[in-house]
Formats: structure tokens, sequence, C-alpha cells
């Protein structure tokens, strides 16, 4: 049976605002983590690598559920499953907030949000972006969105740090739940199963048996794989360890909001403009040339003289370059396959993403405790953004013989 066609109230601009509304609840309060980590690991008595664990479940489990999560919202529309993952996100933030010890953490902080994550971000939001806007402007639409999260960074990141200041953990971790909950209300912007609209007209049917099929043959599907992987390595580890990696450095920990506040700031400008630039010039040279660029900044953030203005510039430089690989990622998967199972086929890629999220915020924890250093976990992250970097320009991002004109 055929899906019902975009209803005439939902116009383009209502879902892009809603979308981006809902990433920039769901992203802010998530960006805030690393700031709980001092408290928490001395409340409940963990480690970094116990409190990273958690991360890093948290991250596995965001993309481990992806796939599937975006495959019900191709069926059913992101209206439900934004709905559910909001209740179950702030499910996890409360049960993190009465957490007693280091297993209770992983459940609440790990498993629930890990799980609503995926539910409320950006995969299942891009997917009904992607079927009411047209191709030749989709990568900007996704650019938007994408700024979504960073703006919640900018403004979630300074009011979470100003709550662990004023009235602790237990107490900001409430306040975080009721925000994640309005994301339930702004589901209905993205509500529909919008499979009708200007993003899919011209795409013949398709199973989602056949997509995976189709997909699963693309090498340029798993290389995009390889380098999603390497940017969730990177957002992990800094969002998850550079708080406390300047806080040993004697910059203190209230420095830690401030950078994790300006990489939200820059990044509403860098997703934004990453986004347009798909839209004019190959996305795969300007994800190539990105990676590079991380590659660079971090090596002069480790080689230069730390002090508080170096952070601040890192953090500026980093937050430029910090999602603006999402728009064009997902871009190339629309691009190349259509938009009909974008959720889906994205919500795959971003599993890999998650992956390297897990290793980047868990592994740097186990080095920290190994080697009370993070140096080769920063070492890592550089030889990481060069591999990206190479692995983008074989990809044939050309559209499918099944999208191509007869």
């Amino acid at each position: 049976m055929s899906s019902p066609a975009l209803s005439p109230m939902k116009k383009p601009w209502v879902v892009i605002a809603c979308a981006a509304f809902i990433v920039t609840l769901a992203m802010g309060v998530r960006q805030s983590f690393g700031l709980f980590l001092p408290q928490m690991s001395v409340d409940i008595g963990i480690s970094r690598s116990d409190f990273g664990l958690a991360m890093a479940l948290q991250n596995l489990l965001f993309g481990l559920v992806q796939p599937f999560v975006g495959a019900l919202a191709d069926k059913h529309g992101a209206g439900r499953v934004v709905l559910g993952g909001a209740l179950l996100y702030a499910l996890g933030l409360i049960g993190a907030a009465l957490a007693t010890d280091a297993i209770g953490l992983h459940i609440s902080f790990g498993i629930f949000i890990g799980m609503a994550q995926s539910a409320t971000t950006f995969v299942v939001v891009l997917g009904a972006v992607g079927r009411v806007v047209s191709p030749e402007k989709r990568s900007s639409a996704f650019g938007i969105v994408t700024a979504g999260g960073s703006l919640g960074q900018f403004l979630v990141v300074p009011l979470a740090s100003m709550l662990l200041g004023d009235v602790g953990y237990h107490q900001t971790l409430w306040i975080m739940a009721g925000l994640v909950a309005l994301c339930g209300l702004l589901a209905i912007g993205v509500a529909g199963r919008t499979d009708g609209g200007p993003g899919v007209a011209a795409e013949a049917e398709q199973t989602a048996r056949e997509a995976l099929r189709e997909a699963g043959v693309h090498r340029g599907f798993w290389l995009l794989n390889a380098g999603f992987f390497v940017c969730g390595f990177h957002i992990a580890f800094i969002a998850t360890h550079l708080p406390a990696y300047l806080d040993d450095k004697g910059l203190g920990i209230g420095i830690g909001a401030q950078v994790l506040a300006l990489v939200g700031l820059f990044n509403i400008l860098g997703s934004y403009l990453f986004g347009r630039a798909g839209d004019v010039l190959r996305q795969k040279y300007v994800l190539s040339g990105l990676y590079v660029a991380r590659a660079a900044v971090i090596a002069l953030f480790l080689f230069l003289p730390l002090t508080h203005a170096s952070a601040l510039v890192f953090a500026g430089a980093m937050g430029f370059l910090w999602l603006g690989t999402v728009p064009l990622t997902s871009g190339i998967v629309g691009r190349i396959f259509g938009i009909r199972y974008l959720s889906m086929l994205y919500g795959i890629v971003f599993l890999s993403h998650q992956v390297g999220s897990f290793f980047g915020a868990w592994m740097a924890g186990l080095i920290f405790d190994a080697t009370g250093s993070y140096n080769i976990a920063w070492g890592i992250s550089i030889a990481l953004g060069l591999f990206a970097g190479l692995v983008h320009l074989p990809i044939a991002d050309a559209p499918v013989r099944r999208l191509q004109p007869a």
C-alpha cells in the first residue's frame, strides 16, 4: 500500500524549523555531558574510564539501533519515533540523576540515552527534511538542521555549566530531562509519512531489502562508513575528555564549558556553510578537505604552547569543522541512493560514526588511566583525520543507475 503524500500543512519551512529545534535540544543536552564528569566521578566514586565507558556505551547504542530506528521512521514517519525517543531520553537523564554506582550510570547514561538519541537527532529528522525539499537544495537544508545541533551546544552547555555550579549535577539532570521532553511536542512538525514530497517524486518503487542490497554492493557506501567512523572518534574524544584535559593542564574546569560552547557557536556557521558548499561543489572533495583540516588543527593545538587563548582558538577552529560532515555525508547518501530510504541507509553510515564515538570516548579514558596523559589519543586523532581525507577521494558519487534518466 502506498504512503499518503505530504499534507498541505507540512510546508518545508515548518519541517525544517521543527527538525532544527529538535536537534537543538537533543544535541545541546548531549554535548554537555563531559561537564558532568568531575562531579559525578567524585560523588558516585567512579574513575574516568568508568565515566568514559558510560559515554562509549551511549555512543555505541546510539549507532547500533540507528538503522532500525531509521527504518521505522521511513515506514511510519519521524513524528512517532521522535516522541518515543524524547520520553526515553528524559527517563535516562532522571536515571542518571538517581544513579549510585557505575552500573546505574552505564544503564541510564549509556543504554537509555544512547537509544533515545538515535530517535531524536540527525538521522530521523534529516530523513523527514530530505523528503520535502528538492535535490538541489537538500544539502543546504541539511546544513540548517545540523546547525541547530550547534546552536543547542552553544546555548545548553553554558546553561548546564551554570546549573552545575549553582545546584549540582542531580538537579541539573532533572532540568535537562525537562528540556529534552520538549522534543516530544516538536515532533508534531515532522510527523506523517512524508514520502510523497519533491525529494522522492522521481524515484522508482523499491523495497527496503532491495535498498540494502543496492547499498551493500556499492564501494562508496563503505568508504563513507570508514570516513564517518573517524568523525565519531574525533567528536566523542574531544567532547568527553577536552574539559578534563584542559583542567589537568592547569586551565581550570570552567574553561571546559567555554570551549564546548565555542565549538557549538562556530559550528553553527560551519554546518551551514559546508551544507551550502555541498550544493555547489563535489561533496566528497569538501569532505576530504574537512578531515585533513581537522588533523592540521589538532596537530597545531598540540605543538603550540597551551594557553587560555590557544584553547579558545582551537575550539573555534574545531567548531567550524565539527558537524560539517553531517550535511555532506547524508547528502552523498541521498545523491547516490535516493531519498526514499535515506533514514535507514544514513542510519547504517551513522552506526559507523557511533562505533568511532565508542572508541573515542572509551579508549581515550583507558589511555589516560594507563599513561596519565592523552597524548597517544591526540596522535591517533591526527592519523585518523589524514586517513579519512584519503578514503573519500575514490568514492563514485554519481546516482545509481536506477535513478538515472532512461
